[in-house]
Order: structure tokens, then C-alpha cells, then sequence
């Protein structure tokens, strides 16, 4: 399979609109934009990944791939994580009997 520049502009474009859409649908409560847009980036990130690991062109493009990969996902997780802290913070505690 060869992989051209519009095959990947097409996958980039596809990846933003999806991003943005699952976004989008998170409260505005949960999180900031800057943490929201900081996400969507990542998961752009996640696919790029996906298919330069899946590619197997070479080793090394598969390695790089497969780190990506555990990089931009562990952001995610990681961002999701801070925002539930966060939440739990500003919750009203129940006084102490």
C-alpha cells in the first residue's frame, strides 16, 4: 500500500473533524479550552501514529510509530485524569459527625 500526501492530508483532516467532534461533546465544565484543545491535538497525534507504525516501512518508522502511540495516549489519559482531580477538589464535603 502506498501512502501518498493526499491519502494523509485526507486522514488528517478526517482526524481533526472527528477530535473536534468528540470535544465538543465533553462539558464545558470538565474541561478548559486549553486542556480540550490540548486533547484533540493529542488524538490527531494518536491516528498520525497508528498509521506510521502500521506502515511497517522500516523498523525504526515502527518503533517511532509505537512510541508515538504510548506518547500521545498517555497524554489523553493523563488530561482526563488532572480534570477528574480537579472536579473532586471543588465538590461540597459532608461535615464529619
Amino acid at each position: 500500500m502506498q501512502f501518498d500526501f493526499l491519502d494523509g492530508l485526507f486522514v488528517l483532516m478526517l482526524a481533526t473533524f472527528i477530535g473536534l467532534d468528540v470535544i465538543r461533546r465533553v462539558s464545558r465544565l470538565l474541561h478548559t479550552p486549553l486542556m480540550s484543545l490540548t486533547n484533540a491535538i493529542s488524538a490527531i497525534a494518536v491516528v498520525g501514529a497508528i498509521l506510521l507504525a502500521g506502515e511497517q516501512e522500516s523498523r525504526l518508522s515502527t518503533i517511532l510509530g509505537a512510541i508515538a502511540v504510548f506518547a500521545s495516549t498517555t497524554n489523553i489519559v493523563s488530561g482526563f485524569l488532572i480534570t477528574d482531580r480537579m472536579l473532586k477538589m471543588f465538590k461540597k464535603r459532608e461535615p464529619a459527625k
